[in-house]
């Protein structure tokens, strides 16, 4: 695709790209996404119009361009919600190249979102969530495999660290202490505290562990020694829920979901649940915990000047 792309605009997306990366703090994975998408879109223009289009030729396209390319990606199967990403970058990088270049971007910046059904996530209930816990011991005959498991899915549930961050700890982190330093999206850094089941479970794990845990390796190892694969962990998890009769909707993420539900549904501050998860926007913890309407209205009525009364 990258060769419908003129070199002026190739060398205006990487300006774009390495922008992003360095002032904004994106996450390498977004970074290639961004570069997907919009090279696609770039892609789709060249072949549309029968010419490659410099920066300059972006600020003479309309809203039916926009149009013909959205109807091109759904016409390819691409779904709503994939789409809807794809525009936002699209958007972005045109708004940058609008102000570099010095045209108006009114056409692309109009252009609608195509709508989808947002899946809201899924957590188990506590009960559900210990049993897992439980059933993923249970998973293998080794004992330190079966320990490994379990410590890697403790953390998901007792400190709601995203698999990745949980594959990111190293042997310079044991023993655990009450509180764990992570590096989580776009490079933030965040402490997280440390329930003293985890600490068990990962000072079981380590002392069972027939591989040398040194300070600057991978903390959590694969059977033969390399760093362990995130899809073992989403395997047990799915043998787990198998056994267990719960629904697929129940993944690694979702031992995350559960924590930030769980803590909100014990009185938790919804804030204090966001700086733990590691969200950059409260909308997204808001969205990450499944809460009823009756304690919703408890957390409102606690919290709301004119609920009590002032």
């Amino acid at each position: 695709m990258s060769l419908a792309l003129s070199a002026a605009m190739r060398d205006a997306l990487e300006t774009w790209l390495s922008h992003e990366r360095a002032l904004k703090s994106a996450s390498a994975h977004t970074i290639a996404a961004y570069g997907r998408d919009v090279t696609g879109w770039l892609a789709f223009l060249a072949h549309h119009h029968g010419e490659s289009l410099g920066p300059a030729r972006i600020g003479r396209l309309g809203i039916t361009d926009m149009r013909a390319w959205m109807a091109h990606e759904r016409g390819r199967g691409v779904a709503p919600r994939s789409l809807a990403r794809a525009l936002s970058a699209v958007k972005t990088f045109t708004r940058w190249l609008a102000e570099r270049e010095g045209f108006d971007p009114t056409a692309i910046l109009s252009t609608r979102s195509p709508k989808f059904t947002a899946k809201l996530p899924r957590p188990l209930s506590a009960e559900a969530a210990q049993e897992m816990l439980s059933t993923v011991e249970m998973q293998s005959e080794e004992p330190w495999i079966a320990a490994r498991d379990t410590a890697v899915v403790t953390l998901l549930y007792g400190c709601g660290l995203r698999i990745s961050e949980a594959l990111s700890l190293t042997g310079a982190d044991l023993p655990l202490g009450e509180v764990l330093r992570i590096t989580g999206k776009g490079d933030k850094e965040r402490i997280v505290p440390v329930l003293p089941v985890a600490r068990r479970a990962v000072a079981e794990y380590a002392r069972l562990c027939p591989h040398d845990l040194s300070p600057s390796a991978p903390l959590f190892r694969g059977k033969r020694g390399g760093a362990l694969n995130p899809r073992l962990i989403a395997k047990v998890t799915e043998t787990a829920r198998m056994q267990l009769g719960l629904p697929s909707s129940v993944t690694p993420h979702a031992m995350r979901h559960s924590f930030a539900t769980h803590l909100l549904n014990a009185g938790g501050d919804l804030r204090a649940i966001q700086e733990l998860l590691g969200h950059a926007s409260l909308s997204t913890t808001q969205a990450y915990t499944a809460v009823d309407t009756a304690r919703l209205m408890q957390v409102y009525e606690a919290a709301h000047p004119r609920a009590k009364g002032d």
